[in-house]
């Protein structure tokens, strides 16, 4: 049994409450933030005692392990007082939006060395996670392409976008991270292009809310992925590998599949799932269980913090290639 404390109470916090309340050998024992009445609202819906002292939290005995859901801008530091306290940390993605200020956090991990592990969780989606491993397994042959599609129902109020560090970033990233990790590889050079189509205020805070992006590997596999801040039928969510000897896709999800044929209606089929929150919410709790395994296990769990590293380089490079029409190569270590 694992002993979790959860900073954070906003949005992201109130996703993991349940799932690490609902995981057999996890408790919550505390949720932390500054803002000490804000905790207790949450500790009062998923229990734990409420903290506002983070130096206080990570000396507790009680306290084995630490999932951080708060905003972009706090994880560095949050993540350099857990893993100095010496606690397995669980972190929401981004690291950060500078690379400068990643390769110091990197740095510091080497240091203080614990059990990380970065919250990509639509790794853990049990869809992808099978279409990753029909690709290992060598179910199509060699990858010739990789497409990703992620298309949001609406997009997100102004204050957050200014927040986000820019749409690639704050969305591409999760398809960056599922192609590198489906193909095993990173890329050597991107070429993207956006435009703003939904949300004049997007455009004025200079991002895009509709986006495509190539990414050329190593191998000679050529990965496409579109991005849209508005969909007007649903969260659109759907990947297709393209191989020598076959092809695998993913489907999207809807409440239920049934298929309607009547004498005025051929098909009909329920809407698609709302939003990440409906559409992935399994994936968090399997991102859960496989900290919780690596940590039993004595194992490096996995997304990483280098993975965290790439997928950021790779963005940044996105966001500079639409904003000058240059292909790029992104910076790695």
């Amino acid at each position: 049994m694992l002993n979790i404390a959860l900073l954070g109470s906003g949005r992201m916090a109130h996703v993991y409450g349940p799932k690490i309340n609902a995981h057999p050998q996890m408790n919550l024992a505390a949720i932390f933030n500054p803002r000490l009445s804000s905790a207790q609202k949450a500790a009062a819906q998923y229990g734990g005692r409420a903290e506002d002292s983070l130096d206080d939290l990570l000396s507790a005995p009680d306290i084995d392990a630490v999932v951080i859901a708060t905003p972009t801008n706090t994880h560095l530091e949050y993540i350099a007082a857990c893993a100095k306290a010496g606690k397995p940390i669980y972190c929401e993605k981004p690291l950060d939006l500078n690379l400068e200020r990643v390769d110091h956090c990197l740095d510091m991990l080497a240091t203080h060395r614990v059990p990380f592990m970065l919250g990509f969780n639509r790794r853990f989606d049990p869809d992808v996670a099978a279409l990753k491993k029909a690709v290992d397994a060598g179910d199509i042959g060699a990858l010739t392409f990789l497409m990703s599609w992620s298309r949001e129902p609406a997009p997100p109020p102004i204050q957050y976008v200014r927040q986000s560090g820019g749409y690639f970033v704050d969305g591409t990233i999760h398809d960056i991270d599922l192609m590198c990790w489906i193909t095993n590889e990173n890329p050597s050079e991107v070429f993207a292009a956006g435009s703003c189509l939904f949300d004049p205020e997007i455009g004025a805070e200079g991002d895009f809310d509709a986006t495509m992006t190539t990414l050329k590997m190593p191998s000679g596999c050529i990965v496409h992925v579109n991005n849209s801040r508005k969909c007007a039928y649903g969260f659109d969510q759907r990947i297709e590998a393209f191989g020598r000897d076959g092809m695998l896709q993913t489907q999207n999800h809807r409440d239920q599949n049934l298929i309607r044929s009547t004498k005025d209606l051929t098909q009909a089929k329920a809407p698609l799932k709302h939003f990440f929150l409906e559409r992935y919410d399994a994936s968090f709790g399997h991102a859960l269980d496989a900290f919780h395994q690596a940590i039993m296990a004595g194992a490096a769990p996995s997304p990483s913090a280098s993975d965290g590293r790439n997928a950021l380089a790779i963005a940044l490079a996105c966001t500079h290639s639409a904003k000058t029409g240059e292909t790029v190569k992104p910076d790695y270590i």
